[in-house]
């Protein structure tokens, strides 16, 4: 599956969508270069599951939790220098808790994170603001996401 967004905005609509649609457990893998808009779309996707923070890129606490509909835990591992720091913060027991993980740089630590994942990888387009959203992982939840989404 793949989307093609021509700006910001439609970049923002589709994330807060997204973030309406999630539920509990559900784990999302965002990939792509520096600059595609990860953290762009995880500031949408917070306000989709009503996250009323700032929301920042932790990328040196490496995550940040927040509050809305559902728990938002929001990791950034692309300054992650070894495994034992995802250990040491007790990662396994946000992947199954009460809330949604969006992970940014996911492919970095793709063997530590549950096969019940939507992958979502990021790719510049052709002007300034397009991006081309790529969707891969758990078939039957990208499927009902989808369709939710009326992107089927």
């Amino acid at each position: 599956m793949e989307i093609r967004l021509n700006s910001l905005e439609e970049t923002e609509e589709f994330g807060i969508k997204l973030g309406r649609s999630l539920r509990r457990g559900d784990i999302l893998c965002l990939n792509g270069d520096l600059g595609a808009g990860k953290t762009t779309l995880t500031k949408s996707i917070g306000l989709g599951l009503g996250v009323e923070e700032y929301i920042t890129s932790p990328t040196f606490a490496l995550i940040n939790q927040y509050s809305g509909r559902l728990p938002v835990y929001h990791f950034d591992v692309y300054r992650l220098e070894n495994v034992e720091e995802l250990f040491d913060l007790g990662f396994d027991e946000y992947f199954y808790g009460n809330g949604v993980c969006i992970i940014e740089w996911a492919d970095k630590i793709d063997r530590m994170i549950p096969k019940e994942r939507i992958v979502i990888d990021i790719e510049k387009g052709n002007n300034l603001n397009e991006r081309i959203f790529k969707f891969s992982g758990d078939e039957a939840r990208l499927d009902e996401l989808m369709k939710e989404l009326k992107l089927d």
